[in-house]
């Protein structure tokens, strides 16, 4: 858990539509990887070394910078066995931790419970884009979510009547009705639903409270990180942020969107800490970065197929930086139906956040006890 006498804050930036693992963290002195990945690959001449062995994608190098001054933990292997393959399955896994079966409740939803017992703060839990992840769904549990400051409103940026509103919730109930039933759907949203409406009215103080002398690029996920920023920044008691950023779902023409995406994300992340170090509002803030499974290890000619093992990453000041875990191997008889082979439970790297720096127990939020990592 953090030391300083500030809240843990935690901003989770999932990255939609399944990540290449392998073109991310590089093992670009691996013939195997060049074996496998004739088309579709990282020239040596555009890798950033982090070792021998591994290395960043030179349109990162901002996120390299993060990383040489020891503020970046990158988790190798991660995901769950016998991974489906499918987004919408795996994803559901990852913000359910249920992997065996379908889920209801959301892993963040069940952190913002226990930070917020009485459910006082309906800003305690804040997403940042369309609709409302999974996991911060849970009967009871209020969460704010907002599509844009600058055009605040709750699943879209309408500045609703009464009745809008009623439409807008009433298409977020039948999108969730399918998993958790009709009743349920529209008793969560009796309460949560217009919570969340409550916290975005309460929201539009944020940018009012702001200044800053960092320029954000002009990209959908830095205009998303200066929003968290504006938020954490104007002490409302949000301890988590929640955003997204894709696709990444690459089957053709992998080379130019997958360097824009993490170009993106990359300049996002510097502007982001930069805006928190102007303000001395870093130290109690960490960045988790996931996505719900990697991609295939042979390349089909443009891009790369759905795959299983991948990478995270925890970025701030009180992160312990550098590698964690091991990378998959790529010889043949070690890949998992052609894939990189999990090798770290996703509900371990959870936990670690959960206990470490939340300062929670992780066993009712995961649904068990998974090894941790000490990353912070």
């Amino acid at each position: 858990m953090a030391s300083t006498k500030k809240d843990p804050v935690l901003v989770i930036l999932q990255l939609t539509g399944a990540n290449d693992y392998l073109n991310t963290i590089v093992p670009y002195t691996n013939p195997l990887y060049w074996d496998n990945r004739p088309k579709v690959n990282i020239p040596e001449d555009q890798v950033l070394p982090i070792d021998d062995d591994l290395a960043f994608r030179s349109d990162t190098e901002q996120l390299k910078a993060i990383y040489d001054q020891g503020n970046m933990a990158i988790i190798h292997g991660i995901g769950f066995e016998n991974s489906p393959r499918s987004h919408f399955r795996a994803m559901d896994i990852w913000h359910t931790c249920e992997p065996d079966k379908i889920g209801i409740d959301g892993w963040v939803a069940k952190v913002i419970r226990d930070l917020d017992p009485s459910a006082e703060n309906v800003l305690k839990g804040v997403n940042f884009g369309q609709g409302l992840p999974r996991a911060l769904t849970m009967r009871g549990v209020p969460v704010t979510s907002v599509n844009h400051l600058e055009t605040y409103g709750v699943f879209s940026s309408v500045r609703t009547s009464e009745q809008e509103r009623a439409q807008l919730l009433d298409s977020f109930a039948r999108m969730y009705a399918p998993a958790i039933g009709t009743g349920p759907t529209m008793e969560y949203l009796g309460q949560t639903g217009l919570d969340a409406l409550k916290g975005a009215d309460i929201i539009k103080v944020a940018p009012e409270r702001y200044t800053s002398t960092i320029e954000y690029p002009n990209s959908a996920i830095a205009k998303a990180l200066k929003d968290v920023a504006q938020v954490h920044l104007a002490d409302l008691g949000t301890q988590v942020f929640y955003t997204s950023h894709g696709p990444f779902d690459t089957h053709f023409n992998q080379g130019g969107s997958h360097a824009k995406l993490w170009m993106e994300i990359s300049e996002a992340v510097e502007s982001f800490f930069a805006d928190l170090k102007e303000h001395d509002a870093g130290d109690n803030l960490v960045m988790m970065v996931f996505s719900e499974f990697g991609r295939r290890v042979r390349d089909n000619g443009t891009g790369t197929d759905h795959g299983a093992a991948g990478v995270a990453f925890v970025l701030g000041e009180r992160v312990k930086g550098g590698m964690y875990g091991t990378y998959p191997s790529l010889k043949p008889e070690d890949l998992t139906q052609g894939d990189l082979a999990p090798n770290y439970d996703f509900r371990g790297f959870y936990s670690s956040l959960v206990d470490k720096w939340l300062g929670l127990d992780p066993v009712p939020i995961v649904g068990g006890q998974f090894e941790q990592m000490a990353f912070v």
